[in-house]
């Protein structure tokens, strides 16, 4: 599904006017398109937060376009760059997020504390439950007793049913129980909650894989989805994350989180090339429809409307 144009639109404005806006002012200083116009093209795609090895990509293929196409007009670039830009994704596949045969469909969020993960989880399970939805949501981040009690009040309000353990106690087993739990209520959906404390990285992992390895012994497919919880505030910071994350735990895909508050957003074109994972979600906003499918062409059609 995905936001409407004019929705996403207004939640990028901000990485708009640093992406867009500066590519506007550097063609508006050239008649064609040459060597020091797409200099320019590149500073302002680095400046966006996308990194240098994005951005070398970008222009390259950029090239190779105006070379084929015989274009010299430095008016045609925006077209041409819309088409780079969307060209990104091609070799990423990705399925709907909210549409799954599997029951109970098993989602498990992973991600750095304070990158919207709490949010994002409360945000997913109140849209499978508008869906028609049963929901359980694991508080499976048993090293913080605030984040337990947190997803106890936000399954209180989306109607969900919380599996929970005591602060400290075992993570894995609160994810199995919650899988366990899920088979007997009949319920669709499970959303697993998980610490995100990276300054103990190892233990963190180990934790991490732990989960994983005791969701497959409640159901053997599980989790079905593992997505990594991304601050689109943080910019290319991101991208050290998702390293450090998909070398230890197979993730599959993306959240980005706060995508409105920021300028930086040219993060995720960097995230999808290096790493070729999808962008599932994205968060442009507080209120609890804000959050939604992510879609590549509108995300680019959005930033040059």
């Amino acid at each position: 599904m995905g936001f409407s144009l004019k929705k996403l639109a207004t939640g990028l404005l901000k990485t708009k006017e640093n992406l867009v806006s500066k590519i506007k002012a550097a063609v508006g200083l050239h008649k064609k398109i040459d060597g020091a116009l797409l200099d320019e093209i590149e500073e302002v795609l680095i400046s966006s937060d996308i990194s240098v090895e994005t951005s070398s990509t970008i222009i390259a293929n950029l090239k190779v376009m105006v070379a084929q196409r015989g274009i010299d007009s430095s008016d045609e670039v925006f077209q041409l760059l819309r088409e780079c830009l969307k060209d990104l994704f091609v070799d990423v596949s990705t399925e709907p997020f909210f549409a799954s045969g599997k029951k109970p469909y098993v989602i498990m969020i992973v991600g750095v504390n304070g990158t919207g993960k709490t949010t994002s989880i409360a945000k997913i399970a109140r849209r499978f439950v508008n869906d028609g939805k049963k929901v359980t949501i694991a508080a499976a981040d048993t090293f913080r007793a605030a984040a337990i009690d947190q997803l106890a009040i936000w399954a209180d309000r989306v109607g969900c049913h919380l599996v929970k353990g005591q602060e400290g106690g075992d993570a894995a087993a609160v994810a199995y129980d919650s899988v366990q739990s899920a088979i007997a209520r009949g319920d669709d959906v499970v959303v697993i909650d998980t610490a995100g404390r990276l300054h103990t990285k190892t233990n963190l992992m180990e934790e991490l894989s732990k989960v994983k390895r005791v969701l497959k012994k409640a159901m053997p497919d599980a989790p079905h989805r593992t997505l990594l919880v991304l601050d689109g505030t943080t910019g290319q910071n991101a991208l050290q994350q998702v390293e450090v994350f998909k070398r230890m735990l197979d993730i599959d895909g993306i959240i980005v989180t706060k995508l409105d508050g920021t300028a930086k957003g040219g993060a995720v074109f960097s995230i999808v090339e290096r790493f070729k994972l999808p962008v599932v979600l994205i968060g442009i906003g507080e209120q609890m429809d804000d959050l939604d499918e992510f879609n590549s062409h509108d995300f680019v059609e959005a930033l040059f409307t």
